[in-house]
């Protein structure tokens, strides 16, 4: 009933589906990051764990190569262990290394932090195309910045959209978005490769104001989320991502563009029942 309203926000059901439109995509300016999100996003067994690298691998086999994958350290081997999950990293950084592409750790929530940092850590002077996620919500994000900051790194600052205690982040409002630009200096003056992941008009202001939007690498939104803005940047000359979801598990990708845009609700409602695909892709 819902898919529908999930086909808003991602961009194909199989790899095939997403390399058609990635190049569409890419015709028009944008870099294109995939994300892999199936069969089962909740499985943690090493059988699973295996068919999600075994889809990333053939993802980098294809030509062109996305230039980035977002990769679910959860989803790779870490609910079985911390080594098979930086070993399996690890693979996807060799293979992604020989087609010139970047492995981004994706970072969701506060549970596996430290975990997820130790994998990057461990790869990160080994393989120059591995990058992290950091949630600009946590009050731990400053102290992580500083450690994971420095020439030629790769980092991907967002928000953060998870559920925490207020000793644990900051919720939504002025003090976030001062921290999040906060840290995107900090980053950019270490000599971080910064991609801005955010759909937020203001803080994007915030950061033009500042001289950060001449200094990161890309200005990065979530597929479907604020298309019109990023067209906007995009149209002003600005190197614009546009992170894409791609597989049959539409449910966990539909509920974080939700949470990264509450308004977005609307949109979802609005899809319910209906046969047509969305006509997201078009406001690009």
């Amino acid at each position: 009933m819902f898919s529908p309203a999930a086909r808003r926000y991602v961009l194909a059901s199989d790899r095939a589906g997403f390399f058609e439109q990635a190049v569409r995509l890419r015709s028009r300016g944008y870099r294109v990051s995939a994300e892999f999100v199936g069969p089962d996003q909740g499985a943690t067994d090493a059988l699973h764990a295996e068919h999600v690298v075994e889809e990333h691998l053939r993802l980098l086999d294809q030509e062109p190569a996305p230039d980035r994958i977002g990769v679910d350290v959860s989803r790779i081997g870490l609910a079985h262990s911390a080594q098979t999950a930086l070993r399996n990293t690890g693979r996807l950084a060799a293979a992604a290394a020989l087609r010139g592409s970047e492995v981004v750790l994706l970072m969701e929530g506060s549970e596996d932090i430290d975990t997820v940092l130790a994998v990057h850590d461990a790869l990160v002077n080994r393989y120059d195309n591995v990058g992290i996620t950091l949630q600009a919500h946590l009050h731990r994000t400053v102290d992580d910045a500083m450690a994971v900051a420095g020439p030629g790194r790769t980092v991907r600052l967002v928000m953060g959209s998870s559920a925490e205690p207020a000793g644990t982040a900051l919720s939504r409002g002025p003090a976030l978005e001062d921290r999040y630009l906060d840290l995107a200096e900090l980053l950019v003056d270490r000599g971080v490769r910064l991609s801005l992941a955010t759909p937020d008009a203001e803080v994007l202001a915030g950061a033009q104001e500042r001289g950060l939007l001449e200094r990161v690498q890309d200005i990065e939104m979530l597929y479907g989320v604020r298309p019109e803005l990023l067209r906007r940047h995009r149209a002003a000359g600005r190197p614009c991502r546009i992170h894409a979801a791609y597989g049959m598990n539409w449910w966990l990708p539909l509920l974080r563009r939700l949470a990264d845009n509450p308004p977005m609700v609307l949109n979802a409602l609005a899809d319910i029942g209906r046969d047509r695909e969305p006509v997201a892709h078009q406001a690009y």
